[in-house]
């Protein structure tokens, strides 16, 4: 063991951008892996970037095995996740890895049973936790379930899926059961896995989470408290802006270990929750297990840097108590959090915390690369469709080399 150990971060993205910063604010020495070593994020002076063929499946089992043995022959760095399908992945093959990386991630029945929305209904109904009806369609025979569920409702797949991504939104609210079926009838044929839940009625600044990390006796070695200020789209998006949220932190902090610890969950965890505007009662929404969660950043911007946490956890050493920021930070996604709030008829500023300032997640002074190699694509590419309009000839003739 060395306090020299590198982090290897499996994934770039805002994700694995917002990690490897985090690690290097502790001055571990940091990797930042990814498939395309063209994206914005891989230039960060936070990480060392590293070329892999794939991020999922076993092309990126042999890639790891291959640097393992290689170049991190007999160092054992601490590997960290970003994304689901890399979960998986490690999950299903941590015999092979184990030797070679130090990771902890919660037992295979669990990892498989809490990535997908109806083994986490499920788990969490078992648990007593509060969580809205859920209905799972698989065939149209299933789709008479949806008229014993109280409208609106939310639609979305069971477990990520690459095709269901490149044709349908991450999730849909529906207003009506015929309106639902319309839509399940068009998403089976692609994904025949579907889950319907009844809608948590309150706008994105509802929405909460609190990440954690757990070690391998299923303590919490840091946990954080934040909630969301806009999605993108609104509603039902990912996060565009978020920050601290203090006030809750002691009951949602409470409840997310007690779910995560009966549930045999340990590593990097999350749980998102919504608080429904008519009772004013916090609901489980999703978990995310074994990986980071999109803003984890927030948390360390703030003072949980649960990536450090992860890091010294695995190596046996003491995890330095949290020390809270004078000043709350937001973090954003600039594009996403400016389209969502013109979307919404909100001013930018509007939900910040009083006294706050802005993080953003790409855009640093103090490490410049990201944005300034984003930009620079941006303007290759419009010069590039700007040359193609000028030149004659029909676009398809013009569009090859």
């Amino acid at each position: 063991m060395s306090v020299d150990t590198p982090a290897l971060v499996l994934g770039a993205g805002a994700n694995g951008l917002g990690v490897a910063r985090s690690l290097a604010r502790a001055r571990v020495p940091v990797w930042l892996l990814d498939s395309d070593v063209q994206r914005p994020e891989m230039h960060t002076r936070a990480a060392q970037p590293l070329k892999i063929r794939a991020a999922h499946g076993e092309t990126l089992v042999e890639d790891l095995v291959r640097l393992g043995t290689t170049q991190f022959s007999g160092v054992r760095p601490v590997l960290l996740l970003t994304r689901e399908e890399s979960v998986k992945t490690v999950s299903h093959h941590r015999d092979r890895l184990s030797a070679l990386y130090r990771f902890s991630l919660p037992p295979r029945g669990v990892v498989d049973t809490l990535l997908h929305k109806q083994g986490f209904q499920r788990r969490a109904e078992q648990l007593g936790s509060p969580i809205p009806p859920l209905v799972h369609v698989r065939t149209p025979a299933d789709l008479s379930a949806l008229e014993g569920l109280h409208y609106p409702v939310v639609i979305k797949p069971g477990e990520r899926d690459a095709d269901y991504g490149r044709r349908f939104k991450k999730a849909y609210r529906v207003e009506s059961a015929a309106e639902g079926v319309e839509l399940i009838r068009r998403i089976l044929p692609v994904m025949a896995d579907v889950v319907v839940q009844e809608w948590i009625e309150g706008p994105d600044s509802n929405i909460y989470f609190c990440l954690q990390y757990l070690d391998r006796q299923s303590r919490v070695v840091g946990s954080f408290t934040g909630r969301k200020i806009r999605s993108w789209p609104p509603q039902v998006g990912g996060t565009a802006s978020c920050t601290a949220a203090p006030e809750v932190h002691a009951d949602l902090s409470a409840m997310t270990t007690r779910f995560f610890q009966a549930a045999g969950v340990i590593g990097m965890a999350s749980m998102e929750y919504k608080r429904d505007t008519r009772s004013g009662e916090f609901r489980m929404v999703e978990p995310t297990v074994g990986r980071t969660d999109y803003q984890e950043e927030v948390a360390t911007l703030n003072g949980v840097n649960l990536p450090y946490a992860a890091w010294c956890s695995e190596l046996d050493l003491p995890f330095p108590a949290a020390v809270a920021t004078k000043r709350p930070v937001v973090w954003r996604v600039r594009s996403e959090d400016v389209q969502s709030a013109a979307a919404q008829g909100q001013r930018l500023m509007q939900g910040h915390p009083r006294g706050g300032h802005v993080a953003d997640a790409l855009c640093r002074w103090r490490d410049p690369m990201p944005c300034l190699v984003r930009s620079l694509q941006h303007a290759w590419r419009a010069l590039h469709r700007r040359t193609l309009k000028l030149m004659p000839g029909p676009p398809a003739a013009r569009s090859k080399p």
